[in-house]
């Protein structure tokens, strides 16, 4: 077997694999070109280890509970009772450690869930890739591909591992994530220099390249942490920008970072003039520090993100990045292709004509033998050709002699067959013009003719009338040789056009009423398509989108960057489209400030993937552009997008439930709280009772998740806006504290209560509408007309009972709670209750409001970070 260092000396500099020959490689490798034997990839795979680079799986539990002890305001905390205990206050340090281990173990249970679920959908989707096993092609996960396999390599594929070239044909890789090169460049067999770059190393393949066009295979060398992708990894790990909710999240971060600083600074210093105790009042601050911190948050974020990846994977959507989910629940504009989309994507070959239009038995065996014969990038159209009922010579009279493979700038792919008389026949297919450029002669009923204009005009003719009728179609050509054992892309010339081939691939069912659907949703559909425009139109017309505003590749061509822009807005048909010009499209549709979602399963779709706001791809789709996206849909189907949307769209709503009761009751509690400590004679709230206060209030919360969403929150797209949050923060805010100063008066004028039936009763009705302002912010309706979650209203509920009752149980004393008369505890429940009901009203005068506000383009409204454009 290999030797333990083989791996690293084939690479080192003195035997660098990529200068050696690819017969002594093998050798030194102890394979062949059958490939290893089962057994044997098996004992390599457990000697040197899967191949994925460092391992970058979920965390350990230790690991993320140690985590929650990093927050600074828990470090603050842990500092604060460490002092306790230094000055005597052994009782109140541990009232202080004992809440913040609840808190920290309640963030744990949350944010290590949610990373287990995560871990457990990612497991969903993984790489494959063809191997030579036992001397025979199979497929397996690409983490088990060991120094020694034989690679099978086509286009679309990812490299999996690094190596060298065995065989190649049109063979072009894109590396610019290795190498910076903006074009693909050609790969081959052969030697290169031990001091060669990776640039200049032509004869070598690397992890994480993609193949552009062509197929080969490749000899793996090095996989795992030993490829060049890995020891370059940190230079190549880009961070990945924020999505606008990500950079809303942290600018309210920001926000409630300003408002703790300001006023715990102010308080504590106002305390010290006050005279009050040092410690007491250092104590005082943090606690006001903790509670003015939505410190659950990012728990909260992560309980709700992983839920909602969750239930889109139970509606056949994976979720390869968690904060995709905001943006796709975001999205008011999606952009596909039509194949396998709005259509079947069962294609079937309908017609095999001549060039008159005429069936035609030898234009049907041509397809076949080109159809399955080539070796390169798998279609549906081939396998249309390859099903088609039409009867034809036996293929097996045939040998394939050579193949030009299929590339996205001829638009044609070529096979050479081998007749039983010895001649070789060249057979190209592709798109009709891209067919016709090639060909100098006709192959009519007569005979061969010159290509002249009128036959041009003929063909074309027919071309158009067919697309009007909704069919695809390819041109079909041929030309004879001899004595030629090589071919290439310059064979291509002085063909006889002999005709064409009809596909018909049907409106899906029901996507019609899915358009609908999300039409009603605000997300209007844009089709980016490389077929002509007739086939485009019809199709636009039988599944309800406009067809009368179109914009072909060519047109799209000769405008300049701010035309385009422009003219995005009112295109709906993208047709005729190179591939190169759909990142343009989406990037122009950015512009405009729409919130964009792509969805590709292509080799060249890869860069508008990354380019959108949300990349979206399919299970089935080629690797590049499974790897470029953020969702994938185990069907390809519009209808299970839309259940995604809903999800998406309800893990934002949950999440902003969450903010929406941080600025509201908790925090006006805090401001009444910070300003009462200036004024009263003692301190509203000891620290431990403001902790103890914070960390009830925040049980509810960790069942936001599992709230329902009112049917008007999922209506439209709803975007992160700060101007909005802090709008609802004043609001709401003011109302809380209005109703906490009543409370105050209550408490002092009319209740006669001493400092600590003041902070009994103050710590009963503060949380009591901390607990009230749950139900009412959750939804825009009537609180009463929309129902919350069992779960959410238990939790509530339950609290709710905690807070009446704290004052009467038996460990009260150690927090400085003394009961409270009846009457007292009546007067907070109706300030409660008239709070409640102020809020109500304020919330419809709020939204009310809101739906007055002068429409603002989105780019006003957030601010947004960029897709990466990432290898």
């Amino acid at each position: 077997m290999i030797g333990d260092a083989g791996q690293q000396s084939v690479s080192s500099q003195d035997g660098a694999y990529w200068s050696i020959e690819a017969n002594d490689l093998l050798l030194l490798l102890e394979t062949s070109v059958s490939g290893l034997a089962s057994s044997e990839a098996a004992s390599r795979l457990a000697k040197f280890g899967r191949n994925t680079l460092a391992s970058t799986s979920s965390a350990s539990a230790l690991a993320v509970f140690a985590r929650q002890f990093r927050s600074p305001l828990v470090l603050i905390l842990i500092f604060a009772a460490s002092v306790s205990v230094f000055v005597g206050e052994g009782q109140e340090a541990a009232i202080i450690g004992a809440i913040v281990l609840a808190s920290c173990v309640l963030s744990f249970t949350q944010e290590y869930g949610a990373s287990r679920a995560t871990e457990a959908l990612k497991q969903r989707i993984s790489r494959r890739a063809i191997v030579l096993r036992d001397g025979a092609e199979c497929s397996v996960a690409a983490e088990e591909i060991v120094p020694g396999d034989l690679i099978r390599l086509s286009a679309g594929n990812l490299i999996p591992a690094d190596g060298i070239i065995l065989d190649a044909r049109d063979f072009n890789v894109s590396q610019a994530a290795l190498t910076g090169e903006t074009f693909p460049v050609v790969k081959e067999p052969g030697r290169t220099p031990p001091e060669a770059s990776l640039a200049q190393r032509s004869n070598a393949a690397f992890t994480g390249t993609s193949v552009r066009s062509g197929t080969a295979t490749v000899l793996a060398v090095a996989t795992g942490c030993h490829t060049e992708f890995a020891s370059i990894a940190a230079a190549l790990e880009r961070k990945i920008p924020e999505t606008g909710f990500a950079r809303g999240i942290r600018q309210f971060g920001y926000l409630m970072t300003e408002i703790m600083l300001a006023i715990v600074i102010l308080v504590f210093f106002a305390n010290l003039l006050l005279h009050r105790p040092l410690i007491e009042s250092l104590l005082f601050s943090l606690a006001l520090a903790v509670g003015l911190t939505p410190e659950l948050l990012p728990a909260i974020i992560s309980v709700t993100l992983a839920r909602g990846a969750r239930a889109m994977a139970v509606n056949g959507v994976i979720v390869r990045r968690l904060d995709a989910i905001e943006n796709l629940g975001s999205m008011d504009l999606l952009c596909t292709d039509k194949t396998g989309t709005l259509t079947e994507g069962v294609i079937h070959l309908d017609g095999w004509l001549d060039v008159d239009g005429n069936a035609s038995a030898d234009i049907l065996l041509w397809a076949r033998l080109n159809a399955t014969l080539q070796t390169g990038l798998k279609n549906p159209l081939d396998e249309a050709i390859a099903a088609a009922s039409g009867e034809t010579a036996s293929l097996a009279a045939f040998t394939k002699v050579d193949e030009i493979p299929y590339d996205f700038i001829r638009k044609r792919l070529s096979v050479v067959v081998r007749t039983k008389d010895a001649q070789d026949l060249l057979i190209t297919k592709g798109a009709v013009q891209n067919v016709l450029e090639t060909c100098s002669f006709v192959r009519t009923a007569k005979g061969l003719e010159p290509l002249n204009e009128m036959h041009r005009a003929a063909i074309d003719e027919k071309f158009r009338r067919w697309s009007a009728d909704g069919y695809r179609v390819l041109g079909l050509a041929i030309r004879p040789f001899e004595g030629q054992k090589t071919f290439s892309r310059e064979d291509e010339i002085g063909l006889a056009f002999a005709g064409f081939l009809l596909f018909l691939d049907p409106p899906k069912k029901g996507v019609k009423e899915t358009l609908a659907e999300l039409a009603q949703r605000g997300i209007a559909v844009k089709v980016i398509s490389g077929d002509n425009r007739y086939v485009a139109a019809h199709l636009a017309q039988a599944i309800g989108l406009r067809a009368d505003r179109i914009m072909t590749g060519d047109e799209l061509s000769k405008l300049t960057k701010s035309a385009l822009f422009a003219g995005v807005q009112h295109t709906d048909l993208f047709v005729e489209i190179d591939p190169n010009q759909k990142e343009r499209i989406v990037q122009a549709l950015r512009s405009r400030g729409h919130v964009v979602g792509y969805l590709g399963d292509g080799i060249n779709d890869a860069p508008a993937l990354h380019e959108a706001d949300i990349g979206i791809s399919v299970d089935s789709a080629v690797d590049v552009a499974r790897e470029a996206a953020d969702i994938i849909l185990l069907k390809q189907d519009l209808g299970v997008l839309v259940r995604g949307v809903d999800d998406g769209r309800k893990t934002f709503a949950n999440t902003m439930k969450y903010i929406s009761i941080t600025t509201s009751a908790n925090f006006g509690n805090m401001i009444s709280m910070a300003f009462a400590s200036l004024f009263l004679p003692f301190l509203p709230l000891l620290a431990t009772q403001i902790l103890l206060n914070n960390f009830l209030s925040d049980v509810p919360s960790l069942a936001i998740a599992t709230d329902n969403v009112d049917a008007d929150q999922m209506r439209r797209p709803r975007h992160w806006d700060i101007r909005f949050v802090r709008r609802f923060m004043i609001s709401f805010g003011l109302v809380s504290s209005l109703f906490d100063f009543a409370t105050f008066a209550f408490l002092l004028f009319f209740a006669h209560a001493t400092a600590a039936a003041f902070q009994t009763g103050w710590f009963v009705e503060s949380l009591l509408t901390e607990l009230a302002i749950v139900l009412i912010v959750r939804t825009h309706r009537a609180f009463w007309t929309s129902r919350p979650s069992p779960l959410l209203a238990w939790l509530t509920l339950g609290v709710g009972v905690v807070a009446i009752a704290v004052p009467y149980l038996p460990f009260a004393a150690w927090f400085g709670f003394v009961p409270l008369p009846l009457p007292v505890l009546a007067g907070l429940v109706a300030i409660t209750t008239l709070y409640l009901l102020a809020s109500e009203a304020t919330k419809r005068w709020f939204f009310r409001q809101e739906s007055r506000q002068p429409h603002r383009k989105r780019g006003q409204m957030i601010e947004r970070g960029t897709k990466p454009h990432a290898a």
